[in-house]
């Protein structure tokens, strides 16, 4: 049951990571990374990880973005 709640948390999350992707909306990142936290957190109690998985994949996703637009573009 964790696992589902882990992929729903990851999937609200990437809603807002993609439309981050585009230049000057990268601040938005920084509002999905709390909600991928608390993600990877819930993944980690399941006794599945593909939540997990899921959400250190969008976590990737928006840092690698926040590292190229200098951590606010």
């Amino acid at each position: 049951m964790l696992n589902v709640v882990s992929i729903l948390i990851g999937l609200l999350s990437l809603i807002i990571v993609i439309p981050a992707q585009i230049p000057l909306l990268g601040w938005a990142n920084w509002i999905a990374l709390p909600f991928v936290v608390a993600g990877i957190v819930v993944g980690q109690l399941s006794s599945s990880n593909g939540g997990r998985n899921f959400c250190l994949v969008v976590f990737a996703i928006a840092v690698v973005r926040l590292m190229l637009g200098g951590g606010l573009f």
